[in-house]
């Protein structure tokens, strides 16, 4: 009898030992998830906010007053708010005409970028012909090297275009570009190429020998099959090279192109033209003009990316450039 007793307050004492050591488990990974999703939360908070301050600095500034920008108890949030910076911006940039012109050149290149760069990765992913790997080296070059260290040999290309007499200065016109892209050099050219002979890649090879079972030649294949497959990274290139081409400077100081075909061209001006078309002396109040003229010209490129953002990183994810 003793010896039962003895044994049931040792089996207790060991639940309540146990259930104590449950309790103690729980509460110390409870908190050890607190800390963990506190630290996440400081880091990503913080990492945002090195990206979005200087966003929402400049969106902020735009709607600044005369009163607000000399003001020094006005941070941010301006007290008598106005739209006067976005209506001389819009009007001296000339917004809506060179907005127009800026997209269809953004989007014939990027057109013509899509068709070009999927033709060599589908090469490049399905057909093995002599120097295949020397060629694709040559691709990975394209991503790696600056584009500053061929910038000289390309102003004079286009600076003396041509053979013997017949030779014609290129300069100041949208040629350069295009030819560059038809030809497989555009801007960022190679890392859509690689983009897409990876995406190519993961297709299953059963739809080309399928298709060829049926007598489809290799163009049918690759227009009517392999490419409404390849969406995701269609958009994903198209995502790419409109914001890229939208944003170039590169190649548009390079070749001088015009300020009435990029609007970010007529951006770097607006603060000149301001200046001497209103008087304006402040730099501070002439900065307010800039950053409405920033605001304009961002609100394109955001609005494509919401549109798109899904397929986005879809797209992304399946061509294999994660991280």
């Amino acid at each position: 009898m003793l010896s039962s007793r003895k044994i049931s307050a040792s089996l207790q004492g060991f639940r309540s030992s146990a259930l104590y050591n449950d309790r103690k488990s729980k509460v110390f990974n409870s908190a050890k998830g607190f800390l963990l999703g506190l630290f996440r939360a400081v880091i990503i908070i913080g990492i945002s906010y090195v990206i979005l301050a200087p966003v929402i600095g400049i969106i902020s500034n735009s709607f600044f007053s005369t009163q607000d920008s000399i003001n020094p108890m006005v941070f941010t949030i301006p007290i008598s708010p106005t739209l006067d910076r976005y209506a001389m911006a819009i009007k001296y940039m000339d917004y809506l005409p060179i907005l127009g012109r800026t997209l269809l050149y953004t989007c014939g290149v990027t057109l013509l970028q899509l068709l070009i760069c999927s033709m060599a990765g589908y090469g490049f992913a399905r057909y093995n012909f002599p120097l295949k790997k020397l060629w694709f080296a040559c691709i990975v070059v394209m991503i790696v090297v600056p584009l500053q260290t061929i910038q000289f040999p390309l102003y004079m290309t286009f600076r003396y275009f041509g053979i013997g007499s017949h030779v014609t200065n290129l300069h100041k016109t949208a040629w350069p570009t295009f030819i560059l892209t038809a030809f497989g050099c555009g801007l960022k050219s190679g890392l859509y190429i690689y983009i897409f002979t990876q995406f190519f890649r993961g297709l299953p090879k059963e739809i080309e020998e399928a298709a060829l079972v049926d007598g489809a030649n290799s163009w049918y294949t690759y227009f009517r099959i392999m490419m409404p497959n390849a969406s995701p990274a269609i958009i994903t290139v198209a995502v790419f090279s409109i914001v890229w081409q939208y944003n170039d400077a590169f190649f548009a100081n390079t070749f001088n192109m015009p300020s009435t075909l990029l609007i970010t061209r007529k951006l770097d001006t607006l603060i000149n033209v301001i200046a001497n078309a209103e008087r304006i002396n402040s730099l501070r109040e002439l900065q307010l003009y800039f950053d409405a003229g920033v605001v304009l010209v961002l609100i394109p490129v955001v609005a494509i990316y919401i549109i798109l953002q899904r397929r986005f990183i879809e797209g992304v994810e399946r061509s294999g450039i994660v991280g």
